[in-house]
């Protein structure tokens, strides 16, 4: 099955020969093999680069798994550079070869090398693994399918593809299995054998059960504002367990470290200032929240709203929550979305459906408070054609936004 991933093709391709190591990060199976040696590897054929002049390696293969020698695979690589023309080095799995790093800072003195790396565990895909380069990396983010990309493969009407991607997400393997206990027994191993796995060796957590239990909390919660010390306060009231404020703020960079989860902060949109706490967390793929619960609590309106943040960061916005005082009510209020883009900026709701005009009443309060120019945004899960109401807010259907990727108009 091919999947195009154009998004991250076109960032591989506008990054060619800028001096640095290009390093495709992500979450594990989410498609970045895919990406280098199919997708990214086809490119360079296509547009005349010499076979000869592509040094592919995967050192998670038997055949080239010598090379996760340092020296062999330094040695090797220089060996195969017989000119002057450009040559293209994919390595996939590089946190298989002990001291990588200095390896690809020594090829990076080759002028007409040009490096492209993937990594698989939570150490390499750190939240710091630019630095690893010493300022020399070039981090292209890779997510799990999108809904679109989903849905350019799915054999199904629309409805039937949001229906699936809503309760398994967008991991590619997803795709090849045909029954849903296939779908659930390989992505709660997936979550259990590798994600948790790697965490829990990477970082030597010896609490794994209460390592388990903050996930099942925040995936319950997704979207929900939260912070350490209340969850310190549910461990103690609901499992009758003493863990630190500081030990679960631990955990919860550890998950964020190998993008499992993303934290929001909050933005007072009124005081322009960030609010450090309490804050949000998204899980980066709809499936892998899924399964932490067992596929229990498959909320409508959590999903969505998940998967519209989601959608946002893969379309390179910056993403916060809104605050927002309410000045007749005397009360705050939250707004769903902050994005920005530059200097421009616009402000999204998500609610699942507004079958009545008090509701969307409701929804559009907040916005009415706001005294800044920037769009205001309404996405529904309803079908309907979008259109901008009195207010001057624009209403899109939760299809439109998904699959048309300038709907936002920012």
């Amino acid at each position: 099955m091919k999947i195009n991933r154009d998004l991250y093709l076109t960032q591989l391709i506008d990054r060619k020969h800028n001096g640095l190591i290009k390093i495709i990060s992500g979450i594990r199976r989410c498609g970045k093999s895919y990406l280098l040696f199919e997708l990214f590897q086809k490119h360079l054929t296509d547009t005349g680069v010499n076979p000869n002049h592509v040094i592919a390696v995967a050192l998670d293969s038997y055949e080239q798994e010598k090379y996760r020698d340092p020296d062999d695979c330094y040695h090797f690589v220089k060996e195969q550079i017989q000119d002057d023309s450009m040559y293209y080095f994919l390595l996939d799995e590089v946190q298989l070869m002990a001291k990588f790093e200095s390896v690809l800072n020594g090829l990076m003195r080759i002028k007409n090398l040009d490096i492209y790396v993937t990594g698989s565990n939570s150490r390499f895909l750190s939240k710091d693994v630019v630095t690893e380069f010493r300022g020399r990396g070039d981090e292209v983010r890779v997510y799990p399918l999108n809904f679109s990309e989903f849905l350019s493969v799915y054999e199904g009407s629309w409805h039937e593809a949001w229906r699936e991607y809503s309760v398994y997400g967008g991991m590619p393997l997803v795709l090849t299995h045909k029954k849903t206990t296939d779908k659930m027994k390989y992505l709660k191993n997936l979550f259990r054998e590798t994600y948790l796995k790697d965490i829990i060796a990477r970082n030597n957590v010896k609490n794994t059960a209460e390592l388990e239990d903050l996930l099942n909390i925040v995936a319950s919660g997704v979207g929900s504002l939260t912070n350490p010390q209340k969850l310190t306060n549910t461990f103690k009231s609901v499992k009758q367990v003493n863990l630190s404020a500081p030990t679960i703020k631990q955990y919860l960079d550890y998950l964020e470290d190998a993008f499992i989860v993303q934290k929001v902060l909050r933005y007072d949109i009124k005081g322009k200032r960030y609010i450090n706490t309490p804050y949000k967390y998204y899980f980066v793929d709809p499936g892998i929240r899924n399964a932490c619960l067992d596929f229990r609590q498959l909320e409508p309106t959590h999903i969505m709203e998940n998967v519209i943040y989601n959608e946002l960061n893969i379309r390179g916005y910056s993403v916060d929550v809104g605050n927002q005082m309410i000045c007749s009510e005397r009360k705050m209020t939250e707004i769903d979305f902050v994005v920005n883009q530059g200097s421009e900026r616009c402000y999204i709701q998500s609610v699942w459906s507004m079958p009545t005009a008090e509701k969307k009443k409701t929804e559009e309060r907040p916005f009415l408070e706001i005294k800044d120019s920037f769009k205001k945004i309404i996405i529904t899960g309803d079908n309907i054609e979008p259109y901008y109401d009195e207010n001057g807010i624009l209403i899109i259907g939760l299809k439109d936004f998904l699959i048309n990727s300038d709907d936002l108009g920012i």
